[in-house]
């Protein structure tokens, strides 16, 4: 059973009959006027006098101990002598208590008290909320917080799952949240909570807060200028000795509530609060991740209960705010929203303490291979990522759209905490069992066609393209091998061997003699165009020409390798059945068809999982690397049984670190989160839309020459003029820098280097679509730009 289950508690069942005969026994009058209010756990009701005086007969559920109740009292009684805002009276009994006894028809004890009715108007009744109410919120909040810091009492040490820091507890709640995605989204909060806000627990400050600054708590009043303004709070049911933090983080979960945008809404109540309590940098570190963790109670709880209590109204009353504010604080992510947080306080987040760029730039050059680069003029620091962004030294966020490595987003909580949790247990290598390669081994190979069920791991793509060469070979006992122009598949010296990208290009020696080319299927550079039908056809025929001069030397092709969207040869959509003639026309000379999915895998291209389902063919060997572990180093074979099998030749294979237990826990949960955020569907849905405006700029910029793509999967090429196809390779690099310097990144391709590639992590939004063609059509109407 949950410890949140609201069963192991005996709610208060008074009718208004029973209430009323109950208080006139217990404080010597009569009332009236008596109804229920809406309430949780416990029974509220509003009681007016003979003379007109108001006031709420509380009635706590059977669970509450009368020390957590004089608690409460003694927090309120702080709270008036100090003035420090409005709240209600304790009422004594004729008996002189403040804390009662009454028993109902079911037999149960129930205490009770009498409060004095606090007038005025509900924070969620009073609307705009203008940043001067916000502002107040945050006053009286921090007011609150800073009159408790040295407060004490022995009820303030109770469990509570609207406590913050017990935020864990709600793990068995989410299951009853119906929406998939909306249950990973609470995940994600969870696992954010475990690795950002448990570390630096220690140091955060605790005491006693009010713990629910919502805006049904909070009470204005009327100012004489006809504006309202914050003067008092109510409901001291959930307080608790807890981290102070907590107390802004609360109040900021219903504040933004409602709120399209959600800085404006939360800086007011921060700059408040800091005012009357100065926050510390912990505390702001764990702001964002609290405030999300409130939402995520709120929901989960909400969902749970209506499991329970399908006809309680009461318990929907906040749920879909807090969704929509809880799914936009996710967005902003906890990057940007920190350093909006920082700088309400008029703080600064304390930077990378490490060198400068200029001081790493000279050290790479002293210690570091001189072929390694950088990208851009003015080469970046990245410190920090979330999502589909990176973040400079100095806190500038950029908007990743080329990072297609971290698929997910970078450091997805989901993935973060999969590392964690197994790197701290044990990570070891193939030859012991362990449950977690074969759990992954059966999720990966679940979303292939039935005949690709076979798994090697290794740790990047270029291992597994390097794997599959030898598995072809030892498969059909030859090297000859045939490839793609422009095609690349890694860097070790088989693939640099197999890959005319770096074979012909600068520093390489040409095709060695069991290498053989066959053009890049590219229908808008190649000799078939998109208007050739038969273009695929055409493209797959030379496919068969290398096959016949093989023939005729009494060779044999061992492997045909492709991307199934060739990448770094220039984003490139081969035209419609080019890999089904050629794969036909490999296998029928004995040849192994290899798919290199390293690029295009796992949902990019949207309409499928895997690219080379676009050409509706089933490979014979698979290779993963890039995003199947979001960032961690992994990569795989998949293949079938018979080849498989035919590997298994007395050379064993072992790799040190492929399918280690670390490595199959984070690619696991990349495939959770895909599947569970449906982020196949938003690669389709938003890369449509991001093409569709992206083609749109054809008619108002002739360097566009060419925009083709799939899913979040797009090539940009610029030409000098679109007749010649002349490349425009200077431009393109120059519109690289200009959109960096507007906070986009992106980067060029292509064998002529003059195809701007867009490959973002996969929770790329149309916001952010808007915001990279909005600044490219900028870019692009420069002067320079215009011939």
């Amino acid at each position: 059973m949950s410890q949140t289950d609201p069963s192991q508690t005996q709610a208060p069942r008074f009718t208004v009959q029973e209430v009323s005969e109950q208080v006139q026994r217990l404080y010597g009058k009569s009332f009236p006027e008596v109804k229920e209010l809406e309430s949780y756990s416990d029974q509220n009701f509003y009681l007016k006098d003979e003379v007109g005086r108001e006031y709420i007969f509380k009635v706590s559920n059977s669970m509450i101990a009368k020390d957590v109740l004089d608690f409460q009292h003694s927090v309120m009684k702080r709270l008036a002598d100090r003035n420090v805002c409005k709240v209600a009276r304790i009422c004594h009994t004729s008996q002189g208590e403040e804390i009662a006894t009454i028993r109902g028809a079911d037999g149960g004890s129930y205490l009770v008290r009498l409060l004095t009715y606090l007038p005025g108007r509900f924070l969620a009744d009073v609307k705009p909320h203008t940043p001067e109410i916000l502002e107040e919120l945050g006053t009286m909040m921090g007011s609150i917080a800073a009159s408790l810091l040295d407060f004490c009492h022995s009820g303030a040490h109770q469990f509570l799952v609207w406590d913050v820091k017990n935020l864990l507890k709600i793990e068995p709640e989410i299951q009853y949240i119906a929406n998939e995605k909306e249950r990973a989204l609470v995940k994600s909060v969870l696992a954010q909570f475990r690795n950002y806000v448990i570390p630096i627990m220690p140091d955060l400050r605790t005491s006693v807060i009010h713990n629910d600054g919502n805006d049904y708590n909070v009470l204005l009043g009327k100012k004489g200028d006809d504006s309202w303004s914050v003067t008092g709070i109510i409901d001291f049911g959930d307080s608790v000795h807890t981290y102070t933090v907590c107390e802004l983080a609360i109040a900021l979960a219903y504040a933004i509530q409602g709120k399209e945008d959600i800085p404006a809404a939360a800086i007011p109540v921060i700059l408040g609060f800091h005012k009357a309590l100065p926050l510390n940098a912990n505390e702001l570190e764990v702001l964002y991740y609290l405030i999300c963790g409130r939402l995520a109670t709120t929901v989960a709880m909400s969902a749970y209960r209506q499991v329970l209590e399908p006809e309680n109204k009461y318990l929907k009353v906040s749920e879909k705010p807090a969704w929509d504010a809880l799914k936009k604080l996710m967005t902003l992510g906890p990057v940007e929203s920190t350093r909006l947080f920082f700088s309400a306080c008029g703080m600064q987040r304390p930077g990378d303490p490490g060198r400068e760029a200029s001081e790493i730039l000279e050290v790479r050059k002293e210690k570091l291979g001189p072929s390694l680069s950088v990208s851009y003029d003015r080469p970046l620091k990245i410190v920090r990522g979330y999502g589909q962004y990176l973040y400079s030294r100095e806190g500038r966020a950029y908007l990743d759209c080329v990072n297609n490595v971290c698929h997910v987003g970078h450091c997805h909580p989901r993935v973060v905490e999969a590392a964690r949790e197994q790197v701290a247990m044990l990570n070891t290598n193939t030859r012991y069992l362990h449950d977690n390669i074969i759990n992954y081994a059966e999720k990966l190979t679940s979303l292939f066609p039935d005949s690709l069920s076979v798994c090697f791991f290794v740790n990047s793509g270029s291992e597994a393209n390097d794997l599959a060469l030898r598995m072809a070979r030892t498969y059909r006992h030859s090297k000859e091998t045939i490839v793609v122009d422009h095609a690349y598949h890694g860097n070790l010296t088989s693939l640099i061997e197999i890959s005319a990208y770096k074979f012909d290009g600068p520093g390489g020696s040409g095709a060695l003699e069991h290498i053989h080319k066959v053009p890049m299927p590219d229908p808008y550079r190649g000799p078939y165009k998109y208007d050739d039908p038969q273009a695929g056809h055409k493209y797959a025929a030379h496919v068969g020409e290398v096959i016949s001069n093989l023939a005729k030397e009494g060779k044999k092709p061992s492997a045909f390798i492709c991307e199934s969207l060739p990448g770094v040869g220039g984003q490139i959509v081969m035209p419609p059945h080019y890999l089904e003639q050629a794969y036909s026309l490999a296998r029928r000379a004995g040849a192994v068809c290899i798919a290199d999915e390293v690029q295009v895998g796992f949902g990019r291209v949207g309409d499928y999982f895997w690219g080379f389902e676009t050409q509706g063919v089933v490979p014979d060997i698979v290779t993963l690397g890039k995003p199947i572990g979001n960032g961690h180093p992994l990569g795989a074979v998949i293949t079938t049984p018979e080849i498989a099998s035919a590997f298994h030749n007395g050379m064993e294979y072992f790799n040190t670190f492929g399918g280690n237990p670390v490595s199959c826990a984070v690619g696991l949960a990349v495939l959770e989160v895909l599947l569970e955020e449906n982020l196949k569907e938003n690669a389709r849905d938003t890369g449509n839309y991001l093409k569709e405006r992206l083609t749109e700029l054809i008619e108002r910029h002739t360097l566009i020459g060419d925009v083709r793509g799939m899913g979040l999967f797009i090539g940009i090429e610029l030409v000098k003029d679109r007749r010649s196809l002349e490349p425009a390779a200077r431009e393109a690099s120059a519109v690289v820098n200009h959109m960096k310097e507007r906070g986009i990144l992106l980067s060029t391709d292509g064998p002529l280097h003059n195809v701007i590639k867009i490959k973002p992590p996969i929770v790329f939004n149309r916001q952010n679509a808007d915001m990279l063609v909005e600044n490219l059509d900028q870019v692009l109407a420069m002067k320079e730009f215009k011939s």
